[in-house]
């Protein structure tokens, strides 16, 4: 029954009762009549508490209803929000990272535009010492025709020299940032690939939402217009939350920067030490190194603890990202990285990272620890402390480690 149909039997029910009581006659004048009477109120009382107890029921199940109905609003109102917000941040990433592609390939036209200028300036020069009989340094020495014309030569010989010296080392390096700049722009382009996926799913699923919105609830439009206002604020308070853990971040940056610079000076030092007290034994160890990381094998999870968690992780850098995969080894996407790696240790997590968002126990960055999941719009990572992650990055860049507030943040959900 509708809620209307129940009202409307409840205000029924109280105007017949009503009526009743009001048409009972006061004739009675012998003592059974009174009796007669007494009777008759009396069960025309149990039948008025009867219809009351009737229609107390249906409104407490109609609040019920409304109760109910007003959280699977509320829900779906939320879910809105939370996609809408996504979505959002996604498609500025998207904006960001075509704009780090436009910079980067403008760098490298401009580096290998170096690189042939400097090519076409170096034959030039090599055509013109060919033409002059002059192929060497030492044929032009030898050509002096007095000690003062050798004199003359051997300055012209120097200065000739620290020209092509510079024009080589220009040369080497303009062919090294062209390198770097093809890398980064691959990297960069593999990243905007990955991340449209990751649009494209939040877009399908935000559909769905909408139009299981659109068929339950009368007020589709009003609460649609509310979804969109309440992630546009979502939107900018998790902005504004990210920037201020970058700030604290560079600071973590910085010192790590110190330290691996340190150890890496420690290496180089141990390792030329080495080298120096035995070349052969140095020669054992590198191919013994080599022969053992070309068949890598992966330690056992262990026990289900946060630093476990991210220490398993760890192992699986370098292997490839496949979207929709799960296996750590053969390729996973991000959630699919996530999902496996908690699978190890015997725990179920949720296999997509809208649903990670809202899964497990949220806690806040600051809290953030070992193991934990840090989830952004459409991706998401393990955290390994110190403002570090590892995470199945790209199709381009496989399964790597990375910094926590490369992206925006919207939540750190914790399993363990």
């Amino acid at each position: 029954m509708t809620k209307g149909r129940r009202i409307f039997s409840v205000i029924i029910i109280a105007i017949i009762t009503t009526i009743q009581l009001v048409a009972v006659p006061v004739w009675a004048a012998t003592g059974s009549d009174l009796k007669k009477q007494k009777e008759e109120l009396e069960n025309q009382k149990s039948e008025t508490q009867d219809a009351y107890d009737s229609a107390s029921d249906a409104a407490d199940e109609i609040e019920a209803e409304q109760e109910e109905l007003g959280e699977q609003i509320d829900a779906a109102s939320d879910q809105l929000v939370a996609l809408m917000t996504d979505i959002s941040l996604i498609e500025d990433e998207i904006d960001e990272k075509q704009a780090e592609i436009e910079e980067t390939q403008a760098a490298y036209d401009e580096a290998k535009a170096q690189e042939e200028q400097l090519y076409q300036e170096m034959c030039e020069r090599i055509k013109y010492m060919y033409e002059k009989g002059e192929t060497t340094y030492v044929e032009i020495l030898m050509s002096a025709s007095s000690f003062s014309d050798f004199t003359t030569k051997a300055e012209y010989v120097e200065q000739l020299y620290e020209y092509d010296r510079k024009q080589l080392e220009a040369y080497v390096q303009v062919q090294q940032d062209k390198a770097v700049y093809k890398i980064q722009l691959e990297d960069e382009k593999g990243e905007l690939e990955t991340t449209q996926q990751e649009l494209a799913e939040e877009q399908e699923l935000l559909q769905k939402a909408l139009n299981e919105y659109k068929a339950t609830y009368a007020d589709y439009e009003t609460e649609l217009a509310n979804a969109q206002a309440k992630a546009a604020a979502y939107k900018e308070q998790l902005n504004s939350q990210t920037q201020q853990i970058a700030s604290l971040d560079s600071e973590i940056k910085a010192k790590e920067a110190e330290e691996e610079a340190a150890r890496k000076a420690a290496e180089e030092a141990a390792k030329k030490a080495a080298q120096e007290a035995s070349a052969s034994s140095s020669d054992s160890e590198s191919s013994s190194s080599s022969s053992s990381s070309s068949s890598k094998t992966y330690a056992p999870a262990g026990e289900a603890t946060g630093d476990n968690i991210a220490a398993y992780a760890c192992q699986f850098v370098g292997n490839p990202y496949v979207f929709g995969g799960t296996s750590l080894t053969d390729g996973c996407d991000c959630s699919g990285f996530v999902y496996s790696v908690y699978k190890a240790f015997g725990i179920t997590v949720p296999r997509t990272s809208y649903a990670l968002n809202s899964a497990g126990t949220g806690v806040s960055y600051e809290e953030a620890r070992p193991g934990d999941v840090i989830v952004y719009a459409g991706h998401c990572a393990i955290y390994l402390g110190n403002g570090r992650i590892v995470h199945a990055s790209s199709a381009k860049t496989g399964i790597k480690y990375g910094y926590a507030t490369y992206r925006t943040i919207t939540s750190v959900r914790r399993f363990v």
